[in-house]
């Protein structure tokens, strides 16, 4: 059976809008969360027929224009209204899939080693291609062969050291849906989500919502069983000349207590013979 990724989207955002959102009235009981379909109709400027038509996949090219103004009332922020177009365009014939190497630039593996903070780099599907001792010290699981999602999702040590990981996992799961875009039929893809809608609720509740936002940086609080209390700031950039790398780093405001709680623990780091934490690796 063929799939309906433009009307399981749509499906999906509907639900997440409220009616007091767009400016309608709440009368009584609501038997469906969200919006329901023919008032997304409606205030799109479009027939109920032809929304429900949409969303049940009898139409999947719909125009530029109807695109915009459903994104417009499932309130998508810019991300997420190219990936609704993205969705909507014709889609060209799939082909088999070859397992492609991700191999780190050689100078992007140096900078790992020479920056003095905690960096390592992610592949397309959030493997963890290259790091250095300090990402390892700071996060167990920031070890080559590693994925960011398994170890968010499955591994209790990793949820230990994130307090805030109930707000960090969506976010994990929307940037790993920009990042891998409309090609959720990717082998890969397939194993992961499979895997992890098996073994994890909360992934499962994750994925089915649909959300797509890429993450460049934000606030990520740790308590490290070393050094204690962590305020840092999380930076993600794009590897130019590869195919979805991006490299991730972890830093401290200066001055703070953090700043010193992070020097601390490059200092131990220092004093072990870590310097073997970075190598390339196949994703």
């Amino acid at each position: 059976m063929e799939d309906n990724r433009l009307g399981d989207y749509l499906r999906a955002r509907r639900q997440l809008v409220r009616p007091e959102d767009v400016g309608l009235p709440v009368n009584g009981v609501r038997r469906v969360a969200g919006l329901r379909r023919e008032e997304v109709a409606m205030l799109a400027g479009i027939s109920s027929d032809y929304y429900l038509r949409l969303e049940q996949g009898r139409d999947r090219n719909p125009s530029v224009q109807v695109l915009e103004a459903l994104a417009r009332v499932l309130q998508l922020d810019a991300t997420a209204t190219d990936y609704l177009l993205t969705l909507g365009a014709p889609r060209p014939r799939s082909r088999p899939r070859r397992p492609r190497r991700e191999t780190v630039p050689p100078e992007v593996a140096q900078l790992l080693q020479v920056i003095g903070l905690p960096a390592y780099v992610e592949g397309r599907y959030l493997d963890v291609l290259a790091t250095n001792a300090l990402a390892t010290a700071l996060q167990p699981n920031v070890r080559v062969g590693e994925n960011r999602l398994r170890s968010l999702f499955l591994d209790p040590a990793e949820r230990a050291v994130l307090p805030e990981c109930s707000q960090l996992a969506p976010q994990l799961v929307a940037g790993f849906r920009a990042r891998v875009g409309t090609d959720i039929d990717d082998p890969r893809v397939v194993e992961l989500v499979g895997e992890l809608s098996l073994k994890s609720e909360e992934f499962r509740q994750a994925w089915a919502r649909h959300d797509v936002k890429a993450v460049g940086s934000k606030p990520v609080l740790m308590d490290h069983p070393v050094v204690g209390e962590l305020h840092l700031r999380l930076v993600k950039l794009a590897v130019q000349g590869t195919q979805g790398q991006t490299l991730v780093v972890h830093h401290a405001e200066p001055g703070t207590d953090t700043a010193e709680r992070l020097a601390l623990l490059a200092s131990l780091v220092a004093e072990q013979p870590l310097g073997h934490g970075m190598r390339p690796a196949v994703g």
